[in-house]
């Protein structure tokens, strides 16, 4: 009787891995529904309106200033050690490497790089647009600000927005953009909203940002996730131009196999060489009657006849050596004496 073996929870999660295509079948933009677009509107307008609180000095400039003369760090000073540690989770270099890990894994089982050029796209956005708005409004951090109740903006700084909140937004939200169901999709949503919001808060927690610089920063990942379904289609032809420059590396490298003949065709067999004249008997002995044959290898060095070697006594022979010998075909003037029987 044949049992079907029972899938694990392991099992499970390699099926659903495994739903993805092998390439995107969408290569035009996609439509974004009302909700999404009503978020990605929202969203927007809240970027906007931080950055103009601030340019202006208002009531969230204060605030600012209040987190920050409370020095949440004196305050909670036993779990310091553990934000020191949960930062991490919002810096470039520790999270890109983990997340890239994973879903080049993902790439691998699922014969696509989806994945990991979603990865790559959603990092070059971040790059530009929050290191363009740093450098532009050169907003200096808490540890070195100038006067008190100021924005301290334009004066060569780099923290609005946080980069580390918007990098903990972007890098733990991919994985719930690329996720293969939507159960999957929402519970990593909601473990990437915390994370990020856990990353900001660690920041304002040490004092290494104002509070408006975190609530910049989710803005601005947030902003970046909900740009990407855009860059599909860049994303697309960006797999297909790599999938078929790496078919041309191969078959450059493997020689092409010679074309089969066709079956049934009788081949033609063409002698060595070619048959004397009827009328002309071969002459024994001439070089016209049996081709020549080619030369046989030598190794370096004077060669002797045959006849004229030296039989070689093998090793261990008890005969004894005769001095009398000559080699064969020799002629000697003495002659051999006779012995008596």
């Amino acid at each position: 009787m044949r049992t079907e073996r029972n899938l694990t929870r392991l099992d499970r999660v390699f099926a659903r891995l495994d739903r993805e295509p092998e390439r995107p079948a969408l290569i035009d933009v996609p439509r974004m529904s009302r909700h999404r677009v009503a978020l990605l509107t929202g969203t927007l307008a809240f970027y906007l309106a931080i950055v103009w609180a601030v340019v202006t000095t208002s009531w969230l400039v204060r605030l600012d200033w209040q987190v920050m003369f409370f020095r949440p760090y004196q305050q909670w000073s036993h779990i310091h050690w553990f934000v020191d540690y949960y930062v991490v989770l919002g810096q470039r270099g520790p999270t890109a490497v983990m997340v890239a890990a994973w879903l080049g894994w993902r790439s691998w089982r699922q014969h696509t790089l989806r994945p990991l050029l979603t990865l790559g796209t959603a990092l070059l956005l971040l790059n530009v647009t929050v290191g363009a708005a740093k450098i532009g409004m050169g907003r200096l951090g808490p540890h070195y600000a100038t006067m008190i109740g100021s924005n301290e903006m334009g004066l060569g700084g780099d923290i609005f927005p946080s980069g580390h909140t918007a990098n903990a937004v972007v890098t733990w939200g991919i994985l719930a953009y690329l996720a293969s169901t939507p159960r999957a999709r929402r519970w990593l949503s909601a473990l990437s909203a915390l994370t990020a919001l856990g990353v900001g808060m660690a920041t304002v927690y040490l004092g290494t940002h104002w509070l408006s610089d975190v609530l910049l920063g989710w803005a601005a990942g947030l902003l970046i996730l909900l740009a990407l379904p855009w860059c599909e289609p860049l994303i697309a032809r960006a797999e297909v131009w790599i999938l078929d420059l790496r078919d041309r590396w191969r078959a450059r490298g493997t020689a092409p196999a010679p074309a089969p003949a066709p079956v049934g065709s009788p081949a033609l067999l063409q002698p060595r060489t070619t048959a004397p004249p009827q009328d002309e008997a071969p002459v024994r002995g001439s070089s016209s009657a049996r081709p020549a044959r080619p030369p046989a290898y030598l190794a370096p060095g004077p060669h002797t006849a045959r006849s004229e070697r030296t039989p070689v006594t093998p090793a261990g022979s008890r005969r004894p050596p005769h001095s009398d010998r000559v080699p064969r075909g020799a002629t000697t003037s003495t002659a051999r004496p006779l012995t008596g029987g």
